[in-house]
């Protein structure tokens, strides 16, 4: 299983450094986020360290949702987020794949998100569709 000398997570994974550990299996560990945005967020990492999601194997991600379920259900919460986030433009913060299950008990609490949404131009949306496609 790949790992990082200098990853925090990869420290986490090897015991080198505490967690409030939540769920752990052959392939995923979740712990309950240091610097949390509301009460019972969590994070879900998969053991194999990789950057982005692009970098993990396909096999070593099977766990990472069912387990955010698992924990969005003993979180109790009624509204919640599930976010995965890849590179620093995207608000990636530690460089190793993690899924955040975050609670949102009200306004103020959890996760805030602005939406820029971008007028619906039908025949770009349709090339882009057939970019994706060719290389499906």
């Amino acid at each position: 299983m790949a790992s990082s000398a200098t990853c925090i997570f990869c420290k986490i994974v090897k015991g080198e450094i505490p967690c409030l550990k939540l769920v752990e299996t052959e392939k995923t560990l979740a712990f309950l986020d240091i610097q949390p945005l509301s009460r019972g967020h969590a994070l879900v990492i998969p053991k194999h360290h990789g950057e982005k999601l692009t970098d993990i194997p396909d096999d070593s991600l099977t766990e990472l949702l069912p387990i955010a379920k698992k924990l969005a259900i003993a979180s109790g919460a009624v509204d919640y987020n599930i976010l995965q986030n890849n590179g620093k433009l995207a608000h990636q913060e530690v460089g190793h794949v993690h899924v955040h299950m975050i609670p949102k008990p009200n306004e103020k609490e959890g996760l805030g998100v602005g939406w820029p949404q971008q007028p619906t131009d039908f025949e770009g949306l349709k090339k882009l569709q057939a970019e994706f496609k060719e290389k499906l």
